[in-house]
């Protein structure tokens, strides 16, 4: 017999998060469990502020709809709202077994802050060095001189930049002109420096700085291809879809010779540990970009390994809906 089960959870933010245009407060959505005799599994379905096109109010009525079609024994099928197919494809995938419970637990630290306290952490770090940091939030030529600073401090150092289509190629220039040409090979990857995919290719092929696609992967019109100066494509599942629709994409990168790194959307510990989940299962031999539970209070019922977070039990959790 099958069940099904929505939890609400609201986690409170660290203060400053601000996503674009909005200062995130609180992290907000919903665990899914499915139940089929004595088997269950479970997911997570939390639409990300200025970034998700659907609302948690939107997913969780699409959700009910889904899991009411499975309840009564029709296949799960795929949401058109990214959030709803990844939560309910992990739980299913959960259920079925088909996701590993090993996981990948690294995770590329994020410079939020202090250069200094990054290059500690790397010190610290073994193996592969690779860290992350956000430019385009302040001055172009800044963000060269800290990404300079840190590939001088670390000579193993891979760096992922991620820009957000926030410059000018202007702008982006300012930002090259300060990064010594000898270090920009150790740039892993710089994600979607300017405003078009057109010019951030260019960009690219001019400067030596390879580039990423992020915000592109969930174009309409993307497609995957290997072209100069792209070294990586950048999956954040629950911006994204279904667990089968991410599949597809890093096996299609990975033919064509493309690094495919799976990264968060700000999950709460129970999301991220899914998602180190999938990055070892499906992408095994690239770090995946995680670093962002020290962003939340608390974490929720499945614990980071090693964080000191309090964590939100599931008798704390309202029940939202129920089949």
């Amino acid at each position: 017999m099958r069940k099904a089960i929505l939890y609400s959870f609201s986690l409170p933010m660290e203060a400053g998060i601000i996503l674009r245009n909005q200062r995130l407060k609180t992290r907000d959505g919903l665990l899914v469990c499915l139940q089929d005799g004595d088997k269950e599994g479970w997911g997570e379905i939390s639409p990300l502020p200025e970034f998700s096109h659907e609302t948690l109010a939107e997913a969780t009525e699409e959700a009910q709809q889904r899991l009411t079609e499975w309840v009564d024994g029709q296949p799960l099928q795929d949401s058109l709202l990214p959030s709803v197919a990844f939560g309910c494809s992990c739980a299913l995938a959960e259920l079925t077994g088909e996701l590993p419970e090993h996981a990948d637990y690294r995770k590329a630290p994020l410079c939020s802050g202090d250069p200094d306290d990054l290059i500690l952490k790397l010190d610290a770090m073994e193996g592969e060095k690779v860290a992350k940091v956000k430019v385009g939030l302040y001055e172009a030529v800044r963000d060269g001189m800290v990404a300079n600073l840190l590939l001088e401090a670390v000579p193993d150092l891979k760096l992922r930049l991620d820009a957000n289509r926030s410059w000018t190629r202007a702008k982006a220039d300012g930002f090259a002109k300060y990064v010594n040409p000898d270090y920009r090979d150790r740039i892993a990857f710089l994600e979607e420096p300017c405003k078009t995919r057109e010019e951030s290719l260019q960009y690219a092929v001019d400067t030596g700085i390879a580039i990423a696609w992020d915000e592109s992967v969930r174009d309409p019109d993307f497609k995957i291809e290997a072209q100069p100066g792209v070294a990586a494509i950048i999956i954040k599942p629950t911006l994204t879809g279904s667990l089968d629709y991410c599949r597809s994409l890093i096996e299609e990168a990975h033919q064509l010779g493309l690094q495919a790194v799976i990264s968060s959307s700000i999950e709460s510990s129970f999301g991220l540990s899914q998602l180190a989940r999938i990055a070892h299962w499906l992408t095994p031999n690239t770090i995946p970009g995680l670093d962002t539970l020290d962003l939340q209070q608390s974490q929720l019922v499945r614990a980071w390994p090693d964080s000191s977070l309090p964590i939100m039990q599931l008798n704390e959790l309202t029940i939202e809906w129920q089949s």
